[in-house]
């Protein structure tokens, strides 16, 4: 096919609405009479496009492939955004914010005086969206303070200008967008930080209306914002948090609407913000926010979630919780506000939320801080409920794996072994051996299960010709099945020297009949030993390493 044939080749046009792009058939005067009515909706479909065009013609394989290799070839025809073009169209949004901020100066009663600028001003927005496809020339618009006089539109009385500088923002941080300039990334960022951006979007979100489409549109791109700016820069996280995004989520998640897609962002938003923060952590439980979440989460105990998203969400909400337990001061905010009590009865109602209960309830036990809740966690016949599960993994409404879920289970079990006292414990203790030491072969039936896991992975291991340092090939051992062996092997060390001899003695008598020994788990405690990682204090990281060796030396 020939190239000028190829160029002047167009397709049959379907009807289609008229839009900006349409200005040579629609009338000037009615489009923007159409702009200043947002929600009405113009009929007029242009003349041309009702009339009997010819059938687009079939091509051959052979003219596909020169049209192909002419497109990958050919330099895109069109104006290309350089720098004068890019001046150009901050100084004419200049003016208009100008123009605009002049005509509700001097008629600030009159509507009909100022709305020309108005829409002026927002055509101008519209138009520096081109900017957003071309990240290299970022640094230009933060050197004309470009960025400034948008953060300064967010406070503009009409909110359909504040809305679309949101949508505008968003555009220009796309995480997308922004890995193809890290110069430009770089740039945008930093205008972004020094300006506070995220408590001026926060003080512009304080007025949306979330019935309104266009401003409840507006609350998720805020969002979108917010995760980009965190995701590209995640030291970012306290600084959004200090501005106050933590206290306008609590206050999003308690607001009693029905769920939506921004009751989820929040939720997500919340997660991104808590993960790797410990300041946040602690001001999330400042701020109430553990009884906020429970309060949430509460109503998953007797009911599923209506639909992925709300899933979706209920797992961003469990998600959060345990990452603000991490924090010591939140376990003892959870204790005194029942959350082992709800998480016990989640795991009892047997609904999908029984699956974030049961990490929940996990990190809420590890650790010495997780004393308290050991002892209060036993009083209140969470045994009952543990031991059901570590017997059999459920099948029904089970959103983790079979891995994950023996393994949340089993470190309940040796943080309770590790954590309880006095009566507490002897009643723990006292289950293994019920009902002819069953607890005790399922013990053993786990640690011959993770005990082949580790092998093939260590297998797999040998076989990679990747080196690989010590640090790497533990890791990679620990998350082939070794972290859940070493719980198991805990479990057994514990209540094989601190339980009746019988225990000791069905061990013994398992091992030997399946080939294992005693050597394998006391070998597998050394090496846990030696590897305890940074959790706790350095005297509590030491007194563990004792207690386990001593359970060594005595099993």
């Amino acid at each position: 096919m020939d190239v000028g044939e190829l160029l002047s080749f167009k397709p049959t046009p379907t009807p289609k609405r008229p839009n900006e792009d349409d200005s040579e058939e629609s009338d000037p005067e009615s489009e923007r009479a159409v702009k200043v009515r947002r929600l009405a909706k113009s009929n007029k479909i242009p003349s041309q496009l009702t009339t009997t065009l010819p059938k687009e013609p079939v091509i051959t394989d052979k003219e596909r492939e020169d049209i192909l290799r002419f497109v990958e070839t050919e330099v895109t025809e069109g104006e290309v955004l350089d720098d004068t073009a890019v001046k150009k169209l901050v100084l004419n949004f200049e003016k208009k914010a100008l123009k605009n901020r002049e005509m509700r100066i001097k008629f600030p009663d009159q509507p009909e005086k100022f709305m020309e600028s108005e829409i002026d001003l927002h055509e101008a927005l519209q138009e520096l969206s081109a900017v957003a496809t071309v990240p290299d020339q970022y640094p230009l618009l933060v050197e004309l303070k470009c960025i400034n006089s948008l953060l300064e539109l967010l406070s503009h009385d009409n909110t359909d200008i504040s809305t679309k500088v949101v949508h505008l923002l968003q555009e220009f941080t796309d995480v997308d967008i922004l890995h193809e300039s890290e110069e430009g990334a770089e740039e945008l960022i930093n205008a972004l930080a020094e300006a506070e951006a995220p408590a001026l979007l926060l003080h512009n979100l304080a007025r949306l209306d979330e019935q309104v489409a266009d401003e409840r549109d507006a609350v998720h791109n805020t969002l979108g914002i917010i995760e980009n700016i965190t995701e590209f820069r995640p030291e970012m996280c306290i600084e959004v948090a200090k501005q106050g995004f933590i206290q306008w989520i609590l206050k999003r998640l308690k607001v009693k609407i029905p769920f939506d897609a921004n009751k989820l962002y929040a939720t997500e938003i919340l997660s991104i913000l808590l993960q790797n923060t410990p300041e946040n952590r602690k001001m999330l439980g400042e701020l109430d926010g553990i009884d906020v979440l429970l309060q949430q989460l509460a109503f998953y105990k007797r009911h599923d979630p209506s639909g992925a998203e709300e899933q979706e969400a209920m797992e961003n909400m469990f998600d959060s919780l345990c990452c603000a337990l991490m924090e010591p001061a939140n376990r003892d905010r959870f204790l005194r506000g029942e959350g082992l009590q709800l998480m016990n009865l989640m795991l009892r109602e047997k609904k999908m939320s029984r699956n974030g209960s049961l990490k929940v309830l996990d990190h809420a036990l590890a650790g010495p801080d997780g004393r308290d809740n050991c002892n209060k966690f036993v009083d209140i016949l969470g045994l009952r409920t543990v031991f059901p599960l570590f017997m059999k993994t459920p099948k029904r409404k089970r959103l983790l794996t079979v891995d994950q879920h023996e393994e949340h289970v089993v470190s309940i079990i040796a943080s309770m072994l590790r954590n309880c006292q006095g009566s507490q414990r002897q009643r723990l203790l006292a289950k293994f051996t019920e009902n002819d030491l069953e607890k005790v072969d399922r013990l053993l039936e786990l640690h011959f299960k993770y005990m082949d896991k580790v092998d093939r992975t260590e297998k797999e291991m040998e076989q990679n010709v990747d080196e690989m340092d010590d640090d790497a090939q533990y890791l990679k051992r620990l998350s082939g099945g070794l972290f859940t062996l070493q719980l198991i092997d805990r479990i057994i060390l514990e209540v094989c020297t601190a339980g009746p001899a019988a225990i000791k003695q069905r061990v013994q008598r398992v091992l030997s009949l399946r080939g294992g020994s005693l050597k394998i788990i006391r070998h597998v405690m050394r090496e846990y030993a030696g590897n305890l990682g940074d959790a706790g204090s350095d005297e509590w990281r030491q007194q563990e390493q004792q207690h386990i060796l001593q359970l060594v030396d005595k099993f």
